[in-house]
């Protein structure tokens, strides 16, 4: 990880079952929890967590199996929401929630199992509603026996082209990239979001359960199957609004993102 400023308070909290959640605390106002995605931990959140923390107590953690958190075989997903629920009593009992990508999912998931969300922000959940198929029902299997294998670099590489959809000639380049360890150090985590995403069929009656005030955003440079999924997604969740910011592939700055997540949840 990237080192931590002093405005960042390091502290973990213990989930149902017994595994150490990691996280850091820093800003001030009503408490937000940032959900990472794939081949994220709390330092890649860090950056918008720092652009939210004037209107918030940003609350920024290592989910299950990565940084500084523990690890409970065998993983399942209710899990992971149970963190988020620990997380949530660690910051006074409700909180906001944002998610990005596999943890936009996640955390829908965690509003529409009743947890005290205050409101939500989702990045871009990779639902499949047009365009690319879902992803291969195998796909976590085999994740998980490369890297079982040790073939870390081979798991990071089956999960950029098959669920992300990254061309294999940009793949091959990557790997000379000083991010590819970083990559492979998440590589047994992958399985994880597949198991987040399911098939990738959006969850109607799932979505439909949730009653926080919720906002979906999109990047503007993000491929067209990722745009139609965050609308789909705000389609689906009652009175939701939707909202596509300037930004590239799978990302809007944070000093863009911030001001309208901001303004979407606090008014």
């Amino acid at each position: 990880m990237t080192s931590i400023p002093t405005a960042w308070t390091v502290d973990s909290v213990r989930s149902a079952d017994g595994t150490t959640i990691a996280y850091e605390r820093a800003g001030d106002g009503p408490p937000i929890i940032l959900v990472g995605g794939a081949f994220n931990d709390r330092s890649t959140t860090r950056p918008l967590g720092a652009a939210l923390a004037a209107d918030f107590t940003v609350f920024g953690y290592d989910r299950r199996g990565r940084g500084d958190s523990g690890e409970t075989a065998p993983y399942a997903v209710p899990r992971e929401i149970e963190d988020v629920a620990a997380l949530i009593e660690a910051a006074g009992g409700r909180a906001y929630v944002y998610g990005l990508s596999s943890g936009a999912i996640l955390a829908a998931d965690a509003a529409a199992a009743g947890l005290p969300v205050a409101g939500l922000a989702l990045f871009e959940p990779p639902f499949r509603v047009g365009g690319p198929a879902g992803t291969p029902p195998d796909l976590q299997e085999r994740l998980t026996e490369l890297v079982s294998a040790g073939r870390r670099g081979d798991a990071v590489e089956l999960f950029l082209t098959v669920a992300v959809g990254v061309p294999a000639e940009a793949v091959a380049g990557m790997r000379g990239d000083p991010g590819w360890s970083w990559m492979e150090g998440l590589a047994h985590t992958l399985a994880y979001d597949c198991a987040v995403s399911g098939d990738g069929a959006l969850p109607t009656d799932r979505l439909a359960a949730i009653a926080a005030p919720t906002v979906v955003v999109d990047s503007a440079g993000s491929p067209p199957w990722l745009r139609e999924a965050a609308v789909a997604t705000a389609d689906a969740i009652p009175g939701a609004v939707h909202r596509s910011l300037p930004g590239g592939f799978h990302e809007v700055p944070p000093e863009v993102l911030a001001p309208e997540v901001r303004r979407l949840l606090l008014g």
